[in-house]
């Protein structure tokens, strides 16, 4: 089994120190404490300064790239927080000397000269570090150490415009770099190297793989899990997706996830259940690749069995019950919902009955007591994922994702997820988003430009309810 307290990173890190030997060079390595001291500090600086001035040509400025990044992996975490504040503080755009060509530009009348200073601002509004971080695409295993670099800056990034600024520029990086034309989408089966195998039990995010029969049951026959890969990362995957090939509509994850359950042939299932997405690296938060694993794997589905006709996900509701509680007393309950609450509350009030009660709903559904709650949660379920909203976007982050891709909301389905994960944030309730090829782009275009929600008339009359 795939050691779970052993951080991913630090396999990393062992791997690229055995990639990017330095011989000679490592002597800064060496020499600096894990802390990175005031001295050390300014080590570093002249040695970054060195990379940037290019001094040897493309193989040297790389070879100091390598050792600028293995010095960073013997840091601690101050240390690694000191490092990148220096490399956001101390190796910033210019700002003066922008001001200074802006002034000129205005000044200049002459379209030549006008083209010279467009492109001379343009160079110069580009930061020295960003420079720097480019070398890392051309190092082994430096794509993936800038991508792991960029996990630990992120939650500095939070509290520091400095380093915000920094994160946005490894941001850009990443962007380009991980663009979807380059990435290969590949079919992960029982038979992919263990390696890759042991990330997936890793990276699940969704529904914990249990074990590796557990895995090997989410890989038989009629089941189908797809991952992203970028060439320089071949053995990490970014993004995967677990696909469940059935007859009609799925309303209950344990049923999919059942390793006993009879296995069907592929070419008899009339329907693909998108039931498990997992982003694999945190460091590329943001980078929009995952918008388009959907809609690649529905393409490979339909080529290779034409009989699937119905394409639906069966996800949770992470926001669904800390949304009710942060907003606990803007809850109105119908005057049927009240006689049902005061039947079951008694002398208690019932929002604080209400509240009790989902805290404690497994209880309740082992005692068959949830039809108090089953008709309430499912009205207010669905009023959150139709009106919650952050601007023009759902609430819920897991409803964005897929209105975003050109879904509609099918289905919401009760006690559909019983584990401990599942009643905690959503009261066990999940939902069936139902990707309907014809209507993608034009679901897509009003949800982007307008907020607009697709939904079925069964989910639009239950939020009237």
């Amino acid at each position: 089994m795939f050691d779970r307290d052993q951080p991913l990173w630090d396999k990393t890190l062992r791997r690229i120190r055995l990639i990017w030997p330095l011989g000679d060079q490592a002597a800064l390595k060496h020499s600096i404490e894990a802390n990175l001291p005031n001295g050390d500090l300014q080590k570093l600086r002249e040695r970054i300064n060195a990379c940037l001035e290019g001094r040897g040509g493309e193989v040297s400025a790389r070879t100091r790239a390598a050792e600028l990044g293995e010095t960073y992996l013997i840091l601690n975490s101050e240390g690694r927080k000191r490092f990148l504040e220096l490399l956001a503080r101390d190796f910033d755009a210019d700002n003066q000397a922008i001001e200074d060509i802006i002034a000129r530009r205005l000044q200049c009348t002459d379209p030549e000269e006008r083209r010279h200073l467009n492109l001379e601002l343009r160079n110069t509004l580009v930061p020295p570090r960003t420079t720097l971080l480019r070398q890392f695409n051309g190092l082994e295993e430096g794509v993936k150490f800038l991508v792991d670099l960029r996990a630990e800056l992120l939650p500095l990034a939070a509290k520091d415009p400095a380093l915000k600024a920094l994160d946005q520029d490894i941001h850009r990086l990443l962007c380009s770099w991980f663009d979807v034309g380059f990435l290969d989408l590949q079919r992960i089966t029982w038979e992919t190297p263990a390696a890759i195998l042991e990330k997936l039990i890793k990276y699940e995010a969704v529904h914990a793989i249990r074990s590796w029969e557990d895995l090997k049951n989410r890989l038989r026959e009629d089941r189908r899990c797809f991952a992203y890969f970028h060439p320089r990362m071949p053995h990490e995957p970014l993004i995967f997706v677990e696909v469940a090939l059935v007859n009609g509509i799925s309303s209950n994850i344990a049923e999919l996830l059942d390793e006993t359950k009879p296995m069907i042939h592929p070419g008899t299932a009339d329907t693909a259940i998108f039931y498990s997405i997992s982003n694999c690296q945190t460091g590329l938060a943001g980078v929009a690749f995952g918008n388009f694993l959907i809609k690649n794997v529905v393409k490979d589905l339909i080529a290779k069995h034409p009989n699937l006709k119905t394409f639906c996900t069966l996800s949770p509701i992470p926001g669904f019950l800390a949304y009710l509680q942060n907003h606990r007393d803007e809850i109105d309950f119908t005057a049927r919902e009240l006689k049902i609450l005061h039947d079951f509350a008694g002398e208690k009030d019932v929002h604080e009955y209400f509240f009790e009660t989902v805290g404690n709903l497994s209880e309740y559904l082992e005692e068959n007591k949830d039809m108090a709650l089953k008709p309430i949660l499912l009205r207010l379920c669905s009023q959150y994922l139709l009106s919650k909203k952050r601007g023009k976007q759902a609430h819920d982050r897991v409803s964005h994702f897929h209105l975003s891709n050109g879904a509609k909301i099918e289905r919401i389905n009760w006690a559909a997820d019983l584990s401990a994960r599942g009643l905690s944030q959503s009261a066990g309730i999940m939902v069936n988003y139902r990707y309907v090829l014809s209507n993608i782009e034009k679901n897509h275009e009003n949800y982007s430009d307008h907020g607009e929600i697709a939904v079925s008339p069964a989910v639009s009359k239950l939020a009237r309810s």
